[in-house]
């Protein structure tokens, strides 16, 4: 594995745009209202909304600072705004008009002359030609004036230091009284034409190309509904992802709404002029018709992932899971998300309008039909209870609905039937909203997939609770392919975890390694960045499981936190042989250690030194260690199958090659490798190096020899352990918090030869002449 946290360019291709390029603007509004934006030409975009509400805004916004990008294809930072002038040409239908007293109004964000912040507000209308709904716009900015009447409400703009522009987009019958609608208003804005003039015109932008390294990506629409798609799109080809885009179609902006009282909640009503779906709201169809035709274009396959999650607050209060007291499943976010009961007909019929609505955008835009259902589960909350108990699963349950108070724990024969009957209530229902896929997909086909979150369905405390949430009539061929995902096991760093439950998951449903993907963690907070180290070392094992495809989650967490993943192919110059040099010549070598320290000499005559290695390099002479015509011979052949210096290989260090002293027989105690913190399972075997154990000097054992390792954990010997590449012990549970792991065991040294010429003569070494075999030690990285 080899991964990057970028957090600047610095000297990497660059490029390039237009200040102003359509596809790095943003849309952004408040609940409930939904709006999404798309380029539709070079200089040109689209956005879309629909308003529930009078009071009801949404913003078209350019930020002079680009938070959004990775840190390698971000544009430049400039705040001057100084001579530079801005045209576009502006259509709309359905929202306030650009000559109305609302009408839409460029927002200048940043700081007057002195400094201090300030916005602008400049009506449109006022640098407009043409109609209010068709015009022509052009802003200089050095001399363009905020206020309503002009020149009287002047309020000239300093343009020195722009922070942001927001163009204001709002319903025809704006008012600040926040009336509810009788039906939703739905309204549009292209603007076309856009050109730029003068200082500033144009920005640097990255434009580098990370080669591809085989993983797939994960986007999910709540995360990135304010982007154009051709930015996302932008992102995931410039960083080396290729194949598949598994794109979560989210919980809490792709619904229309309905009234009822004083709430609105999620909608089957018939569509309105302008509208193409029931149950998915329009902004929401356009974006993802965009996104699908675009990504299907660059060769992307796109996986549309739909959870039994749905937005709280706009969920029908029958449809919610809900724990025996009544308590409705609540997710932790804020505000949070609800979980639909599979017992509930409205609420699956609702899922499957859901899911023949993305199918049919899919379809018609010619892209493969790839289906997800995501993470469906019976809720468990944090105190153990299981949301099993709502009106339409307590009917389904009949007679066979007992009380469990808590998941965790043995369960009684008839707990455990409950169980499996819920478990067939969620198979049940995941199979017709896969049946309702398949018959929209028509002749055009679909394949099915099903995504499973480990370590909540395996939870070794809630033995039982697989039999709800991983039923088997998830069995394989139940679904075309098994993704799997294990984030809390990644972020603690339990690989043993996740190669024990992905070993269970694969038992209980039986889907062949070719047909399981994998999710690698997820990093949800910037200051969480050492859990990239961890999803690099899940991928890794990942690919050694031969999983068929394998995704980052996701694409917003890459672009903050700057991730960069490099494939590492072994070369030939890179290569290893697990073999031994030949024993018998090996133990006559002779061993030169070196270390570098660089030395100043001041004018006093004072030294001051700096050790450049952590640790030493090591060469041999493994020239006196011949001794026959035979062993000549069995060198040369070595030397060859080895391609000279092209490939390394063990050699035992006849001076030093045992955890115990240099030489002596090993024991479990003897060196010490890791103190267990109850959550990592890996540790990398190091010798120490110490007179008095003051200040030792490390070294890691990449090359332990297996058969000789033996493991304690707080001085006991175990066995329950596995010894994974370059001299890495996995646990089967992670060692306990603050006991002592240590090891003994042999060592071999990875060398290679030092050159890629081997001076050897039958002759000369009968007549007393002693051959000079260089070999050097290759530093491997645990």
């Amino acid at each position: 594995m080899g991964f990057w946290l970028a957090d600047r360019r610095n000297g990497q291709q660059a490029s390039t745009i237009q200040r102003f390029d359509p596809r790095f603007w943003t849309a952004n509004f408040p609940r409930p209202m939904m709006a999404s934006l798309v380029t539709t030409a070079a200089d040109a975009m689209r956005i879309d909304a629909v308003f529930y509400n009078s009071d009801e805004l949404a913003g078209l916004i350019w930020e002079s600072e680009d938070r959004l990008d990775h840190p390698l294809l971000r544009y430049e930072t400039n705040t001057d705004y100084s001579r530079l002038t801005f045209r576009f040409h502006w259509r709309s239908s359905g929202i306030m008009p650009l000559n109305a007293v609302n009408g839409p109004t460029l927002t200048i964000e940043g700081t007057d002359a002195a400094g201090n912040e300030k916005s602008w507000y400049v009506r449109l209308w006022n640098y407009a030609a043409g109609s209010p709904e068709d015009a022509d716009i052009e802003m200089a900015f050095s001399s363009l004036d905020g206020g309503f009447l002009l020149p009287g409400e002047a309020d000239p703009v300093h343009p020195e230091n722009i922070v942001r522009l927001f163009i204001s987009i709002i319903p025809p019958e704006y008012d600040r009284a926040g009336t509810r609608y009788t039906a939703p208003r739905h309204g549009w804005v292209e603007i076309s034409e856009i050109s730029t003039d003068g200082a500033g015109a144009v920005l640097e932008i990255g434009d580098i190309m990370v080669p591809e390294h085989g993983l797939s990506m994960a986007t999910a629409y709540d995360d990135s509904f304010n982007q154009t798609p051709e930015r996302l799109l932008r992102s995931i080809r410039a960083l080396g992802y290729r194949g598949s885009i598994n794109h979560y179609l989210g919980m809490s902006h792709y619904f229309r709404l309905e009234t009822l009282g004083d709430g609105l909640y999620v909608s089957l009503s018939v569509p309105q002029n302008g509208e193409e779906f029931a149950a998915i709201n329009q902004p929401c169809a356009t974006w993802h018709r965009d996104f699908l035709s675009r990504a299907t274009a660059m060769g992307f396959g796109v996986i549309q992932s739909l959870s039994y999650e749905l937005f709280n607050t706009h969920c029908w209060n029958d449809w919610k899971q809900r724990a025996q007291n009544g308590d409705p499943a609540l997710t932790g976010w804020d505000p949070p998300s609800t979980l639909l009961s599979p017992a509930h007909a409205g609420a699956m019929a609702y899922l499957q309008a859901v899911a023949r609505a993305f199918v049919a955008i899919a379809r018609d835009v010619g892209a493969p039909i790839r289906f997800q259902v995501g993470e469906p589960w019976w809720w468990i909350m944090s105190d153990g209870r299981i949301c099993l108990y709502d009106a339409a699963a307590l009917v389904a349950f009949g007679d066979e609905a007992v009380a469990i108070d808590d998941i965790n724990g043995t369960k009684t024969v008839q707990q455990k039937a409950m169980l499996d009957l819920a478990g067939e209530l969620l198979a049940q229902s995941t199979s017709n909203l896969m049946t309702a896929v398949r018959d929209e997909a028509g002749t055009a086909g679909a394949e099915t997939l099903l995504l499973a979150y480990l370590p909540t369905i395996l939870d070794d405390a809630a033995p039982e609770a697989r039999r709800a949430n991983l039923p088997a009539g998830w069995a394989w061929p139940a679904f075309d392919v098994l993704q799997l995902e294990d984030y809390d096991w990644v972020i603690a760093g339990n690989r043993s975890a996740t190669r024990k439950g992905i070993e269970a998951a694969t038992t209980r449903l039986g889907y062949p390694s070719g047909e399981q993907h994998y999710f690698a963690g997820f990093v949800l907070n910037e200051t969480d960045r050492h859990i990239w180290r961890n999803m690099a070392a899940a991928i890794t094992d990942a690919q050694e499981r031969e999983a068929a495809e394998i995704f980052v989650w996701a694409l917003p967490q890459v672009a903050r936190d700057g991730f960069v993943y490099f494939a590492e192919e072994e070369s030939e110059v890179q290569a290893f042989d697990d073999v031994e040099f030949p024993l018998s010549i090996g133990m006559g070598a002779t061993v030169s250690t070196e270390f570098s320290t660089s030395i100043m000499t001041g004018l006093s005559g004072h030294e001051s030194r700096n050790s450049e290695w952590a640790d030493a390099r090591i060469a041999f002479d493994a020239g006196p260690g011949i001794r026959s015509d035979a062993e000549i011979d069995q060198l040369l052949a070595f030397f060859r199958a080895r391609r000279g210096a092209a490939r390394a290989f063990r050699f035992r260090d006849p001076g030093d090659h045992s955890s115990a002293d240099m030489t002596g027989v090993p024991a479990a105690t003897d060196q010490l490798f890791g103190t267990g913190d109850g959550e990592q399972t890996r540790f990398a075997l190091t010798k120490s190096y110490a007179q008095d154990g003051t200040d030792p000097q490390v070294r890691y054992i990449t090359r332990p020899d297996p058969d000789s390792l033996i493991i304690a954990v707080d001085n006991v010997e175990t066995d329950k352990w596995i010894l994974r590449e370059l001299g890495q012990v996995e646990f089967d549970d992670p060692p306990a918090a603050g006991l002592r792991v240590t090891a003994g065991f042999l060592f071999d040294v990875p060398v290679r030869f030092a050159t890629d010429r081997l001076d050897i003569s039958h002759a000369t070494f009968q007549a007393g002449d002693v051959p000079v075999v260089p070999l050097l030690e290759v530093k491997e990285a645990p």
